[in-house]
């Protein structure tokens, strides 16, 4: 027969009056731990008793129950409630949940309060952090949950900073994949993905410290310890919309900037506004950059100014701050420590009295228009100019006796003080562009500018070639032909490819432009159908008709079309200046072959790709062409950038092209419109807005640098 099994019995709960209860001398625990008294007494106050107290009947001498209970465990919530009771904030009489122990119970009461504490199974770290993050998700601020538990904003913000780490790093965390100072140092970061990616990289190396993975998270981040931050300051960065990421757990000597780019544009724009100011007092150049290499003024003539003397107040001023100085460091003489405000005036007052010491040095006007300044920052962020460096080419000619000084006054003989000149800016290497420039002529465009336009006419070309299957057929016999007839013939079956020709500076609206939209869906549509293996592909070719075979030969060969404008080399790299004058002749003939426009392939003159990147008379130039002189003359009063807008706003609808996008008939260098039959040969000169002295060159000499890059080798 089976034996039952023995059903158990829970011991009952009931509300015991606080002053029925009292605390068992068989109570295990005697060090205090943990959560204090005082705490515990607050937290039930706040969210009443959460847990019962463990009580067992008080029995008299003969055996009988007394009326009173014994409490041998939860002796801590016992003393709260008693303190609650001192402080009237708890009346005796309250009920207090209890459950009730046998008092006959074979189990003695040391064995009840000693299980009641070696059970409790502590909350893991992570799931403390998820809680936080669950209550400030429901409404509570950070400020609330320090106040509930007691516990200081900081370590709230700790808590839910390592809540907020990527969740697969969590999980592997809480299997105990990774130690709490691991998961510390990832919160340097906020990109999941990022984090993710340097624990993969240091989970199986034995260098995975902490401090390797800060430094690998923050490696593209900048310190706002850098003299970058330090000139900009942190202020300023978050005003633009930059993010400075800190570490919560350690010093981080104010954190990490997360924007970089951010950062050195806001850099270039102060030194730029700093230069502007220097460059008011009349010098010749000024020269702005973070920072010069060792023997910069190597070369150049230092200029020797005179400094100015204090006047009456300010020397009675640096004797005051010297004797205020002095009083001070005696008096604190003996002390082991200064007072913080002693401390800081004293450091105020050595301030003071460098400034004194490093006035600025005046400098004769004639030798401020020769000469320029060096602006840079030093290791601690603050500014650094140099002023009056003369180069060996702003050297005055030397006099000869007896010869007319063109410079001198005729009455007094003096040197004549010279007119205010505009200062060359230089930024990081780069000249700036004067905010206001009145000079009446017209400066050749920047290079960069026309390699970025003749970026949009080469993508223009490429689109207009594929649709002529034609014009591609006669692109390619052209430069085969050429290899054969021309030149040495090539070794190997046919080694004939197109380069594909990359822009190393393009505008961002190019890749959004018609022409970059059109070359992409079509070179989409043709990979979706050719084959991979080279035999397949073969035979695939062969099965297609000669309309689509065109098709395709035109597509593939539009990628080796290279209008694009690059400096020559005379020395051999790179193209030279026969080659380019090849190259955009045949870009031309190109654009008659397939009647490309640029206006219907999209481009317009706007602020970014050209109006606010030339000079105010280009802008002007470009207004009279495209509306007229009545609109030029709206507008020619105005900064330039807001003539910029305005011009826009004018040229929208016009049809304008700037020099580099228009179709020229290079044997007269007047424009022509696209699809006109007249042709041109190779040795055509360059339009006027690229055209500068250069070396005369035999047609021998033509460089691999043909409007169709197509490589014959």
């Amino acid at each position: 027969m089976a034996t039952a099994i023995q059903k158990i019995t829970l011991s009952s709960a009931r509300d015991i009056p606080f002053n029925k209860l009292v605390l068992s001398q068989s109570n295990v625990r005697r060090v205090k731990a943990g959560v204090s008294i005082e705490e515990l007494a607050e937290s039930i106050a706040r969210r009443g008793l959460i847990q019962s107290l463990h009580v067992r009947p008080v029995l008299d001498a003969d055996g009988a129950e007394s009326g009173m209970f014994e409490v041998p465990a939860g002796g801590r919530r016992y003393r709260a409630l008693e303190l609650l009771a001192k402080q009237k904030r708890l009346a005796k009489t309250s009920l207090v949940p209890c459950v009730v122990g046998d008092a006959n119970s074979d189990i003695l009461v040391d064995e009840v309060s000693l299980v009641e504490n070696m059970e409790r199974a502590p909350l893991h770290p992570l799931d403390q952090f998820r809680a936080f993050q669950a209550m400030r998700d429901k409404g509570m601020t950070e400020e609330a949950i320090a106040a509930a538990f007691f516990v200081g904003i900081n370590v709230v913000k700790q808590r839910l900073r390592l809540a907020s780490v990527s969740q697969t790093l969590l999980e592997i965390y809480a299997d105990d994949g990774m130690t709490l100072e691991q998961l510390m140092a990832f919160t340097v970061s906020s990109d999941h993905a990022r984090q993710e990616q340097v624990w993969e990289a240091v989970k199986d190396s034995w260098q995975k410290e902490p401090y390797q993975i800060r430094r690998m998270l923050t490696e593209t981040s900048v310190r706002a310890s850098d003299k970058r931050a330090v000139f900009i300051g942190v202020e300023a960065y978050e005003a633009a919309g930059g993010v400075v990421l800190r570490d919560l757990f350690q010093s981080d000597d104010g954190g990490w900037l997360q924007d970089p780019a951010l950062l050195d544009r806001l850099v270039a724009e102060k030194l730029k506004t700093t230069a502007d100011e220097i460059a008011s007092e009349g010098w010749k150049w000024v020269e702005a950059a973070l920072s010069f290499p060792y023997g910069h003024q190597h070369g150049l003539r230092e200029l020797a100014g005179v400094t100015v003397d204090l006047t009456e107040e300010e020397r009675a001023t640096r004797e005051a701050l010297r004797d205020e100085y002095d009083r001070l460091e005696a008096e604190y003489s003996e002390a082991d420590e200064l007072p913080d405000e002693i401390d800081a005036r004293l450091g105020e007052i050595e301030q003071a009295l460098g400034a004194f010491e490093q006035r600025p040095a005046i400098y004769d006007p004639a030798d401020i228009a020769i000469a320029g300044v060096f602006v840079s920052l030093d290791s601690d962020g603050s500014l650094s100019v140099d002023r009056g460096y003369v180069r060996p080419e702003d050297e005055r000619p030397v006099e000869t006796k007896g010869s007319d000084a063109p410079d001198a006054d005729s009455d007094t003989g003096q040197s004549a003080t010279p007119a205010v000149q505009r200062a060359v800016i230089t930024i990081g290497g780069q000249p700036t562009e004067p905010e206001d420039d009145e000079e009446d002529g017209i400066k050749p465009l920047p290079e960069r500018l026309v390699i970025e336009l003749t970026a949009h006419r080469t993508l223009a070309l490429r689109n207009a070639v594929a649709e002529h299957p034609d014009v591609a057929m006669t692109m390619l016999l052209h430069k085969l032909v050429s290899d054969t007839f021309r030149r040495t013939a090539p070794a190997g079956c046919l080694e004939a490819r197109v380069n594909h020709i990359f822009f190393s500076a393009q505008s961002e609206e190019l890749k959004d432009s018609t022409a970059a939209r059109e070359v992409a869906e079509r070179h989409e549509r043709w990979g979706d159908h050719v084959p991979a293996d080279d035999q397949a592909l073969w035979e695939w070719l062969t099965q297609l008709d000669d309309g689509r075979r065109l098709d395709l030969l035109a597509h593939c060969v539009s990628y080796g079309v290279n209008a694009l404008f690059e400096r020559p080399n005379p020395y051999g790299s790179g193209v030279s200046q026969h080659g380019l004058d090849v190259r955009l002749s045949q870009a031309d003939r190109l654009a008659r072959a397939t009647g490309l426009d640029m206006v219907a392939a999209g481009w317009r003159p706007t602020v970014g790709n050209y109006l606010g990147r030339v000079t105010k008379p280009r802008i002007l130039e470009a207004v009279r062409e495209g509306a007229g002189e009545r609109a030029a003359q709206l507008i020619d009063h105005l900064k330039k950038g807001d003539m910029a807008k305005e011009a826009e706003r004018l040229l929208a609808d016009t049809g304008w092209l700037p020099e580099p996008l228009r179709l020229v008939d290079l044997d007269d260098g007047q424009t022509i419109e696209p699809g006109t039959e007249a042709d041109t040969g190779d040795d055509a000169a360059l339009p006027d807005f690229l055209s500068e002295d250069r070396d005369d060159e035999e047609a021998d000499e033509i460089e691999d640098e043909d409007a169709l890059t197509i490589a014959a080798e």
